[in-house]
């Protein structure tokens, strides 16, 4: 079956907006307007959500094997980025002072600076990211920052799979009901249960939604009705919450609650009514970014934290603009350059395990 280069073309634009978002909100935060910063939100982490629904089937093993290598993906990424954070550490006190390494972190704000280093690698905090608890990487913070999402997408996944394969005929029942345990949750927030529950149910909601959508194409004179619908909810939002809320809508991504779910629905509708409808007909470097976009969400978790050492010296030193787009060059080059590296760091890995694989099972039978 050809491959459609609209679903990598998407998850390359949408990786490129996660940089300019890690961008705006963390080392962004010393020199960028606010409004910039909401509006670097408009296509945010609800997209690879519609797009792994759009891409999903029902066959659970090929679901659990795909899910299976990305887990060792993901450890063979925390396992160097451990090791990477310890020899930095040790370097530092080695070479400068317990002084010098604080000042080096307190260019991410005075609560990544660390009370105390120790030369002992804290092998409690690689254990914690193996089983998928963010513990901080104090040298790349915007790493653990960003992995909030893959907790949400392991759990969501195999529920998703689990309707597809068990439910296929009530998809549209499951979806229904997604929907109103959001509404519910919002319209009660006193019951607004803690952990990954909120997450799940929007972003399920939003899977499902993606899935329904495969193969089809939205209707011509449906797209201004949908546009028109995404108009009313944003003018409601600003109505009831006030405009004060256009200033607090990334507190409220954390979980997602009304003002954010209806922020993010323009960047929803946008990418349902391209599907199939914008053709890419050749591979482009976009593309490229979209079908590896796993190790691009990895690095730039990595870029995002190195780039806070250029705008610290330059914020007061170039107008604001110009400033921005220069970052966000630069992270988006950093995040190119770790990205393929990391992509050879895990085919080392994957390479190793298969020796030790072929060693344990060359034993005497």
């Amino acid at each position: 079956m050809k491959r459609d280069l609209y679903i990598d073309f998407a998850k390359g634009i949408a990786t490129l907006s996660i940089i300019f978002i890690h961008t705006a909100f963390w080392s962004g935060q010393f020199y960028i307007k606010p409004e910039i910063r909401t509006l670097s939100l408009v296509f945010d982490v609800a997209l690879f959500y519609a797009l792994s629904g759009i891409t999903s089937g029902n066959n659970i093993q090929k679901t659990l094997y795909r899910l299976l290598k990305l887990q060792v993906t993901y450890m063979i990424f925390v396992t160097f980025l451990f090791f990477l954070d310890w020899f930095f550490k040790v370097f530092g006190l080695l070479f400068f002072s317990m002084e010098w390494l604080q000042q080096f972190y307190s260019t991410f704000g005075s609560k990544y600076v660390p009370a105390s280093i120790s030369l002992q690698p804290q092998w409690q905090n690689l254990g914690n990211w193996y089983l998928h608890s963010y513990t901080n990487c104090d040298t790349f913070p915007v790493v653990m920052g960003s992995f909030w999402y893959l907790k949400v997408y392991f759990i969501l996944t195999v529920f998703g799979v689990m309707i597809l394969k068990f439910f296929p005929k009530h998809i549209r029942w499951f979806t229904a009901l997604c929907i109103i345990l959001t509404v519910l949750f919002n319209v009660f927030p006193q019951y607004y249960p803690s952990g990954q529950v909120g997450y799940v149910a929007f972003y399920l909601a939003v899977f499902l939604t993606g899935h329904q959508i495969r193969g089809h194409r939205i209707p011509a004179k449906t797209i201004p009705v949908l546009y028109g619908m995404v108009a009313v909810a944003l003018i409601w939002m600003f109505w009831y919450y006030t405009p004060e809320i256009f200033y607090r809508i990334n507190k409220q991504k954390f979980p997602p609650k009304t003002p954010y779910i209806l922020w993010s629905l323009f960047s929803l509708v946008t990418l349902f009514v391209f599907y199939n409808r914008l053709k890419i007909h050749r591979e482009n470097f976009i593309c490229h970014i979209g079908r590896n976009a796993i190790f691009y969400y990895f690095a730039q978790g990595m870029s995002s934290s190195m780039i806070y050492f250029a705008v610290v010296p330059l914020k007061d030193r170039m107008n604001w603009v110009v400033l921005m787009i220069l970052i966000y060059i630069l992270n988006v080059l950093l995040a190119i350059l770790i990205a393929e590296g990391l992509k050879k760091t895990d085919h080392a890995g994957w390479k190793i395990l298969e020796f030790l694989r072929r060693k344990t099972a060359s034993g005497p039978h």
